[in-house]
């Protein structure tokens, strides 16, 4: 086939069942490459050709692609999800991230935890350099869920004895008063989300036998008045419903040998009417300490289902704009 000007054809060394890998099933991953870059992608059995429709660079589609045919070569398998991701991410920096990231942790399903965007390595890099590390992002950017599976892997290796998952039991509209049960009932609603991440990670039976041990805990923030945490690695989630005093008593608690993450969403914050998050205070006070480092993701790094970066920016242009009303 002869090529003509503005298109070029890209062929799979690994044959056509590499070919099929790149295509995704029914071709899903194809229309994610038009969709970003706006070509036409036309598939051969073991080559594509991808002609240039709008003002792309087709230079830079075939850099992307080129490179994304030697990670399938290691055996990687994205998503659609994934390859918008890391297409949309390429296309504005025209940087091949994801050749930097490593496996953080093996969950017990064998699936692999890693970054998933330059932002997400950016953080994991932060946590594996840095004492205390805090990471401030909407929902949906795997704020918690790295930082879990970060300590599951410290763990594992043995750097720490033991993980410490906290969270203050604070919620819009609800008080533990008002809710059913015993004060450990009343608790567990705000604490599910750690369990199921840990149930994915470790498996419930692994995770059980952990707990007793005293190997895992998982706990509100209430709990940790007076106690010091040493050779521990310390999550606190949803830090932005601390008051101010309840994040200088959390970070109080970090003893020897210990690492610390914080993460949470400043534009979320249930706390009642009046009372400044401590998480927004925080970055005042501690910013300039070394060993402490701040780390900021975005609409561009959640890596839920793409309509949510898009679902986030409608709100934070809409809250703009009662703003300047």
């Amino acid at each position: 086939m002869s090529l003509k000007e503005g298109e070029f054809r890209l062929t799979f060394p690994g044959g056509v069942r590499e070919a099929r890998r790149f295509f995704g099933f029914l071709d899903a991953n194809v229309r994610v490459i038009e969709s970003v870059f706006q070509v036409d992608v036309n598939v051969e059995d073991d080559a594509v050709v991808v002609r240039k429709k709008g003002k792309e660079d087709l230079a830079l589609v075939e850099r992307f692609l080129t490179e994304l045919v030697d990670f399938l070569e290691e055996g990687v398998e994205p998503t659609p999800e994934d390859l918008r991701r890391m297409a949309t991410s390429f296309r504005e920096t025209q940087k091949v991230w994801w050749k930097d990231e490593e496996t953080i942790f093996v969950t017990s399903s064998h699936k692999p935890i890693k970054a998933k965007t330059p932002g997400q390595l950016h953080y994991v890099q932060a946590v594996r350099n840095s004492d205390i590390t805090f990471c401030i992002g909407p929902a949906g950017t795997g704020k918690t869920y790295l930082a879990m599976a970060m300590a599951c892997a410290a763990l594992q290796k043995k750097e720490v004895s033991r993980i410490v998952l906290v969270r203050p039991a604070v919620e819009a509209g609800e008080s533990l008063g008002y809710l059913p049960g015993d004060l450990k009932e009343k608790i567990e609603p705000y604490l599910r989300p750690l369990y199921d991440a840990l149930y994915e990670m470790l498996s419930p039976e692994r995770f059980q036998r952990y707990s007793e041990r005293g190997i895992i805990e998982v706990a509100p923030l209430a709990y940790m008045r007076g106690r010091t945490l040493n050779d521990s690695f310390i999550v606190l989630d949803e830090a932005q419903n601390t008051t101010s005093e309840q994040m200088k008593m959390f970070l109080t608690r970090m003893g020897f040998g210990s690492k610390v993450v914080v993460t949470g969403d400043i534009t979320q914050v249930d706390l009642p009417l009046g009372k400044r998050s401590g998480l927004v205070v925080v970055q005042e006070i501690l910013r300039a300490i070394p060993g402490i480092t701040f780390v900021y993701l975005t609409e561009k790094d959640v890596v839920r289902h793409h309509l949510v970066q898009k679902i986030i920016l409608a709100y934070e242009h809409f809250e703009a704009n009662m703003v300047r009303r």
